[in-house]
């Protein structure tokens, strides 16, 4: 059982999990986006256009202020998403190592500047001797 649910932790944390996962949130929370789009200014400006409605300053203000709504609870939900997988990827990293950078395998001639290997005493470019 233990090993179970070891394997599904690292199924569900695996990158392209997550990735899926917010790519879903985020667009359930984009389709508020359109949809505030749509109701709030498509539709008004097709039932003026035809004749359907008539429309004053307090209805097209009504308008604006549920499309900035809309727009703004998306953002609070990126925002969410945001700190929420930044907390995750921060808690998974606790346990690994820190990959430290190899070793050069080559430097640079000072007399010439071509790169050369590390171990090397003389230039093969220029032929110098190096005494480093």
């Amino acid at each position: 059982m233990k090993k179970f649910i070891e394997e599904f932790k690292s199924f569900a944390l695996r990158g392209n999990v997550m990735d899926m996962a917010v790519g879903v949130i985020i667009g359930g929370a984009f389709s508020g986006i359109v949809t505030s789009l749509t109701d709030n200014f498509i539709n008004p400006i097709l039932n003026f256009l035809t004749g359907h409605a008539k429309y004053n300053a307090q209805d097209i203000a009504g308008f604006a202020s549920a499309f900035v709504s809309a727009v703004i609870n998306f953002l609070i939900m990126a925002l969410i998403l945001f700190c929420l997988m930044k907390g995750i990827n921060k808690f998974l990293s606790f346990g690994q190592k820190k990959e430290e950078p190899a070793a050069p395998a080559t430097k640079v001639c000072p007399f010439c500047k071509s790169e050369i290997a590390v171990d090397a005493v003389r230039c093969p470019h220029c032929t110098s001797e190096l005494s480093e």
